[in-house]
């Protein structure tokens, strides 16, 4: 197994394993195919649906590619909190005619972490990542010894640190930009809008804290971007929204339209859908809803599943979880391959543009 991520694929171009259908066996294959590295995203799903995922990807393509898992929550939830928030979201179960979740969501946290990971182990895959925190380093040896790289998603110092401690092969070095959940291994409410660190920077300080391969991510939309983070001492970069309108991507159409509509300007950082800090579009849910969601993660998550998918079959994209960087405006709905090779020219003309000016410096 190579040493560095970059060392598994043609271009150092990872594409994001986005959790709830986006990262798609036919968008990862075409990423693969194309040269990067694709990945399957095993959150939300049973360990069954995550193996049936991985036989259908290998179907597509012999190329390496990459499998992330959501490390189990183990932080406690408060019931009283959650039921403030059903009585919260009851005008939005009225006007999708839909019920809120009544199934015991306070013992969801663990997201059947250990089937999935015995899989991985039995029958392994080239890459496993991590997210909402960091394995023991039991888990990375199994993996190691299986002959799958090993990296886990770090918004801090800290967190890169503790990823080294454990044997992880490399960190995904996640900043604020980035759109979907914040990968951060604790999540603290009291430190809502003010821990967020830009992707640079983080990538500067984990780089000179820690002596693992970097992959950076965080609102990277162009070739151009993953030539500065390389530049900034990355292996490689990942790229979660510029793939999201990609058409193998699996997203909801109206999630792939709203990226470039301007009836969606910005981002921001909300728990209104599943209680833990994710970068979307602003819409109306997460304008009325955010300021009262608990840190209650995945139970707020379960909680507004019914409500987000009876908007989008309503056709609403206001009540639906649109994940976004803040470099959606920079979509480009192309073909997942065509995608790749543009990002690659643009990186190439990039690097070449860095050695021409390094040349005249130094002349």
């Amino acid at each position: 197994m190579s040493s560095s991520p970059n060392g598994l694929t043609p271009y150092p171009i990872v594409q994001a394993p986005m959790a709830g259908g986006a990262s798609c066996p036919p968008l990862a294959a075409a990423v693969c195919e194309a040269g990067g590295l694709g990945f399957l995203a095993g959150g939300y799903k049973t360990a069954d649906g995550m193996y049936q995922e991985i036989k259908r990807l290998r179907a597509l393509t012999r190329r390496p590619f990459g499998v992330n898992l959501f490390m189990p929550q183990t932080g406690y939830v408060d019931p009283a909190e959650i039921e403030t928030y059903r009585g919260q979201l009851a005008g939005e179960a009225n006007w999708y005619e839909v019920s809120l979740a009544e199934e015991d969501i306070i013992g969801t946290s663990d997201d059947g972490y250990e089937a999935k990971l015995a899989i991985l182990v039995e029958d392994p895959v080239p890459v496993v990542s991590f997210t909402f925190g960091c394995p023991p380093a039991a888990v990375c040896a199994r993996l190691r010894e299986a002959g799958t790289y090993t990296v886990v998603t770090v918004t801090s110092v800290e967190e890169a640190r503790a990823a080294q401690a454990a044997g992880a092969d490399a960190v995904c070095v996640q900043g604020v930009e980035a759109g979907g959940h914040q990968g951060t291994h604790r999540d603290d409410p009291e430190i809502d809008g003010t821990a967020g660190v830009g992707l640079l920077v983080l990538v500067a300080r984990v780089r000179e804290a820690v002596g693992l391969p970097i992959i950076a991510a965080g609102g990277l939309m162009r070739g151009a971007q993953v030539a500065a983070v390389l530049a900034a001492g990355a292996e490689a970069a990942q790229l979660g929204t510029a793939f999201l309108a990609c058409p193998e991507s699996g997203a909801h159409p109206l999630h792939k339209k709203a990226l470039t509509n301007p009836l969606f300007p910005h981002t921001e950082l909300t728990r209104a859908f599943s209680g833990r800090p994710a970068r979307g579009l602003v819409n109306r849910f997460m304008r009325e809803h955010g300021p009262y969601a608990p840190a209650a993660y995945p139970q707020v998550h379960h909680l507004t599943s019914g409500l987000r998918k009876a908007a989008a079959a309503a056709g609403d994209p206001q009540g639906m979880a649109l994940w976004a960087g803040q470099g959606h405006r920079l979509a480009r709905a192309l073909p997942a391959g065509e995608l790749m090779e543009v990002l690659a020219a643009e990186l190439a003309e990039a690097q070449s543009a860095l050695k021409v000016l390094q040349m005249r410096r130094a002349s």
